[in-house]
């Protein structure tokens, strides 16, 4: 017999069983932006004086880049759910060579950005490593922009694998084309040419999510963007960064598993609070648009320059999308989710253009696949997409996160719509981004 939609979720150490059935009513305040957060604490200790956080996202990848600051010599206080953190900054060239080695955990973010922050470290070295999954993931795309500034990353695969060792250099001004949109490589280079010799220029092919530029300009760095279209960014050294106060916005990556699921859901009606809608991050609610979905935007806000919103989203019959390598950048984290929601809707769904995703904490596209078709979906894996045909029917079955955060909280979704209980390996993985997620699905779930 299956659980009552009401029953709370029963968990193991390894093992957690979602029940079938229920809706989702209520009102949810994700935590604070992820990459938001990870940019005040870096940012926060490179700046003179202090500066204060409200809304830091306690997760453990925000908490792998403190640890490695701390290793560092920088003052970062506890990181506790709804206190401020306070960051004692030690000024752009103050960061102490670690008597060990950076331990980044399984977090890209911090990788890539502290390879930016160290390079220019002259005479101070420092060695990055990470968990299992962080040591396979590819660096080289920050590792070689940076080397055309004077950089030197020596890791496996000629430095494309951790540990990485950096060796701190003098740095020189450069014109820098990135192969990708990617705002983990232009933060890189951007935080790397606060200390280079001359004007540092990174001109990506297409807009990545620009929070490094908002937030360094806020704490007044010498930036400008030279194009109208974002993609073109200046930075001239020489400026002091001071500390600031920072408000962090909920994170509309967390947001996006509450968007789909009460699209999904029959007699759902959810009320996401605080939302970050930066417009390099929006690309779901332009998709959700294209799917007919009934969301609408409450409170519309701006808060230390990120627009800010309440998101009111209800269920309702949704159709197909297509999603091209354009729009990528602006919801690269959030397509495990949307290949939910394409089981949902009807028509064909497709997805090109995505092979960034294989190259993430998991193969998100080889795992989504593999895991939606235990669930009954109609998917099928591309070299760089998906394509699913819906609606379909999915029934419950044994699922497994793969250890990934996001492929954990997307298949909890699709278990709402499921036809029986499904059961989730190893649910933990929530955590590096959404510690309370398991907690909210059981309050919202009625």
């Amino acid at each position: 017999m299956s659980a009552s939609p009401t029953q709370p979720l029963a968990a193991g150490p390894d093992l957690l069983e979602l029940p079938a059935g229920g809706c989702l009513q209520g009102r949810v305040r994700v935590q604070g932006d992820k990459s938001i957060s990870h940019r005040a604490l870096l940012f926060g200790a490179i700046a003179e004086g202090e500066t204060l956080i409200e809304g830091l996202l306690p997760a453990e990848d925000p908490l792998s880049t403190a640890a490695c600051l701390r290793a560092m010599g920088v003052e970062v206080g506890p990181i506790v759910a709804g206190q401020p953190v306070r960051v004692q900054g030690v000024g752009l060239d103050g960061l102490q060579e670690p008597e060990t080695v950076l331990d980044c955990g399984n977090s890209g973010t911090t990788m890539r950005l502290m390879l930016g922050l160290l390079v220019g470290r002259a005479g101070r070295h420092f060695v990055l490593s990470g968990d299992g999954s962080l040591r396979r993931r590819p660096m080289a795309r920050v590792a070689l922009p940076l080397a055309k500034m004077g950089a030197q990353i020596h890791g496996r695969q000629g430095g494309n694998l951790a540990p990485l060792a950096v060796q701190g250099q003098a740095l020189v001004g450069a014109t820098i084309r990135t192969p990708v949109a990617s705002a983990q490589v232009k933060s890189a280079l951007l935080l790397a040419a606060l200390t280079a010799e001359g004007p540092t220029t990174v001109i990506e092919p297409a807009h990545s999510r620009d929070h490094s530029e908002r937030m360094l300009r806020a704490f007044g760095a010498d930036l400008e963007l030279m194009a109208a279209d974002g993609t073109e960014v200046r930075v001239r050294p020489g400026a002091v960064l001071r500390g600031q106060s920072v408000v962090v916005p909920g994170d509309i990556s967390s947001a996006a598993f509450w968007l789909v699921a009460a699209a999904i859901t029959p007699g759902s009606e959810l009320t996401i609070e605080n939302v970050g809608l930066n417009p390099s991050r929006t690309g779901i609610l332009d998709v959700l648009a294209a799917m007919g979905a009934r969301v609408s935007l409450e409170n519309s806000r701006d808060v230390a320059g990120e627009p800010v919103g309440d998101l009111v989203v209800r269920h309702g019959p949704l159709r197909a999308f297509t999603i091209g390598e354009a729009l990528i950048p602006r919801l690269v984290d959030e397509i495990p989710v949307l290949a939910v929601a394409a089981c949902c809707a009807e028509g064909v769904s497709r997805i090109t253009g995505a092979a960034e995703l294989r190259v993430k904490e998991t193969d998100r596209l080889a795992v989504m696949a593999r895991q939606l078709q235990a669930l009954g979906a109609a998917i099928e894996e591309h070299p760089d997409g998906l394509t699913i045909t819906g609606p379909t029917r999915l029934r419950g079955a044994d699922t497994d996160s793969e250890t990934d955060h996001r492929v954990a909280m997307s298949l909890a979704v699709a278990a709402l719509v499921a036809d029986g209980p499904t059961r989730l390996g190893r649910p933990e993985a929530a955590a590096v981004s959404y510690p309370d997620f398991w907690q909210d699905l059981a309050r919202l779930r009625h």
